[in-house]
């Protein structure tokens, strides 16, 4: 019996989950040939820079191409693309123009990236058309496009569902449906749209579900949507990649973006994502960044999608050097090449760390991954050690004077290369004189010319100290007191998408974060709970305080909240504001303008099947 193992992985084959038989291949790929793909796809394998299969497209591949359903666990950057790509391509009858095969995907990003891929994989196969549909585009486009005839179709849920209702999407030739991020796609509220686009797929179908991991709600749709699953399970001895470099820097929150350009400096960082958990950083630190001379942009959940285009454009044309993006909006970003990350905010979710730092060191090439740790975010990252059984060493934030000299170093270097390389350099030989006439001595004059061109300023972080010190008697990873639960929204924590019109896909609606506030001390009298005696703090402007009847002890999450105000209100989840919960009992802010309409459309209504009562909080 033999097992593929490539880079860090383990593959488990063929394990049908109906029953309890594992039944392992007796074969080792080691070259896409071996797997009897057509001349045309190998042609485009080999362009496209592939020279063996990874695991999930070793052990997928075949099992796709026999027609099986598949499920295959595997997490982002492992290949699954190009797993379900191929067959994908390899089953499509060009000389039919009905769509044959349905790609859903959570967010349009990864649409776009995906769609964009299976054309690198089609480029030589003749006729092969392929279609993205995805809220913020088009949707006329589109229609024009679907009428034309396409045969593969990726797009998100939302957008699919829109064509299904304006009849304009057919499934009625579709041999092949692919669900890929699975998992993604249920954390953000789609549960109801993929059951209903598989509820209208022929019943004859090969389905095919890519998730990173096998929730309830994902073995739910297996068991009613897939006949007889096969399991291709793909994980990694490690989480992290063994060529990234991981340091973390304990920082004050104040000092971040001086210890992030420090950082950029220091280890000349050309290509680099940073990430934030909130829209508002990604502007706050963009805005930082171009005022300190670096060419960066931000994308986020606010920007339309031309803007986002243009953005990412570009950043890999080279024209900008640093993204800023919040975990949502960078999913379905793949640049190769990346030197390093940064994770300016620690992630809230360990899985979202692995993400993070899996977009460097890529392709057998080293990459860096550093984090800047204020001291309340110390806990979060002991959490994403323990998640990744790898520890991260901790830095040492490089001085004034470090930056200055690695600044000195870059400018002998590159006036050294433009000295070899003029070829008009008499032009500005008199320049020096002009300056000496002019009572300035040399070395006055190189000092000035470096300072200048390098860029270095002092200020106040110059002298210093950036890092936190160890509180004494602090305990890391110490549980704080109980309270209440407040929400300022998880990235996860996602709304059902504003229902009518052109339904837009959304950013897991919300403001991108789930941040526990700063809880207050309170007396506890004999008898009474702390969740009696706190108090929340006091709604924002424009906002009011509503009431309801359930809490921790209900088992209710802020996204059960959040999708049932904004599924019966009709109104956007992302307007949302913060939300407490309590034992027995929770407090949401909405919009004053929604509150009356979030009361009738709650009235006699329930969450997660259970009643519940809500009225304005006194």
């Amino acid at each position: 019996m033999k097992v593929t193992l490539v880079g860090n992985f383990n593959c488990v084959f063929s394990q049908r989950i109906n029953t309890k038989i594992n039944i392992m291949t007796t074969e080792t790929f080691e070259t896409f040939s071996e797997l009897g793909l057509s001349e045309n796809i190998l042609k485009a394998l080999t362009e496209m820079g592939f020279e063996k299969p990874s695991p999930i497209q070793a052990q997928g591949i075949p099992v796709v191409m026999q027609g099986a359903d598949v499920i295959g666990q595997a997490q982002t950057g492992t290949g699954k693309t190009a797993a379900f790509g191929i067959p994908v391509l390899e089953k499509i009858d060009i000389t039919s123009n009905s769509v044959q095969a349905l790609v859903l995907c959570p967010t349009r990003e990864l649409a776009v990236q995906v769609s964009e891929e299976i054309g690198r994989l089609a480029k030589y196969m003749r006729g092969i058309r392929i279609e993205a549909i995805y809220g913020g585009d088009s949707i006329d486009r589109q229609i024009r496009s679907l009428k034309k005839g396409v045969h593969i179709v990726v797009g998100t849920p939302g957008r699919v569902m829109d064509h299904m209702e304006r009849k304009t999407l057919k499934f009625d030739e579709v041999r092949m449906m692919v669900l890929d991020e699975a998992d993604e796609m249920l954390d953000m509220g789609f549960r109801e749209d993929i059951e209903s686009i598989l509820a209208d797929m022929p019943a004859d179908r090969q389905t095919i579900l890519f998730s990173a991991t096998m929730s309830k709600p994902i073995m739910s749709i297996t068991k009613r949507f897939q006949n007889d699953p096969i399991l291709i399970k793909v994980v990694r001895n490690e989480l992290t990649n063994v060529n990234i470099e991981q340091v973390y820097f304990e920082v004050k929150p104040q000092a971040k973006v001086e210890v992030m350009t420090r950082l950029i400096d220091m280890h000349h960082l050309k290509s680099l994502l940073v990430f934030c958990n909130t829209k508002r950083k990604v502007d706050e630190i963009v805005e930082d960044l171009q005022l300190r001379g670096y060419a960066s942009e931000g994308i986020h959940g606010d920007l339309r999608q031309q803007q986002r285009s243009n953005v990412m454009s570009k950043f890999k044309a080279g024209v900008t050097t640093i993204l800023v993006a919040t975990d949502v909006a960078a999913r379905g970003i793949d640049v190769s090449g990346l030197d390093g990350v940064i994770n300016y905010d620690i992630p809230l979710d360990e899985e979202y760390y692995v993400h993070r730092i899996g977009r460097t060191g890529r392709a057998g090439m080293s990459g860096k991954a550093f984090s800047l740790v204020a001291r309340d975010e110390k806990y979060r990252l002991k959490s994403i050690e323990g998640y990744t059984k790898v520890k991260i060493e901790k830095g040492v934030i490089p001085s004034y004077e470090d930056i200055v000299g690695v600044r000195k170093a870059r400018f002998v270097e590159n006036i050294a290369a433009s000295i070899k390389e003029a070829d008009d350099q008499e032009l500005y030989n008199d320049v020096l004189e002009m300056l000496h006439h002019a009572g300035y001595s040399t070395e006055q004059i190189v000092g000035a010319m470096a300072k200048q061109i390098m860029g270095v300023q002092k200020n106040e972080y110059a002298d210093g100290n950036m890092a936190w010190e160890e509180r004494r008697g602090e305990r890391e990873g110490a549980r704080r007191e109980g309270g209440s639960d407040r929400f300022e929204r998880r990235p996860s924590t996602g709304s059902r998408f504003e229902r009518g019109g052109d339904r837009r896909e959304t950013e897991r609606r919300g403001t991108d974060r789930y941040a526990p506030a700063a809880r207050g001390e309170s007396r506890r009298s004999e008898g009474v709970s702390r969740d009696e005696t706190r108090r929340p703090s006091a709604p924002e402007v424009g906002m009011t305080r509503l009431f309801l009847s359930l809490g921790r002890k209900d088992h209710i999450m802020p996204k059960d909240i959040v999708g049932a105000i904004a599924g019966e209100a009709n109104i956007p989840g992302k307007t949302i504001g913060a939300i407490d919960i309590y034992d027995k009992f929770t407090f949401v802010d909405v919009p004053e303008r929604d509150a009356r309409a979030v009361l009738r459309a709650m009235d006699g209504n329930t969450i997660k099947g259970k009643p519940v009562q809500i009225d304005i909080a006194k």
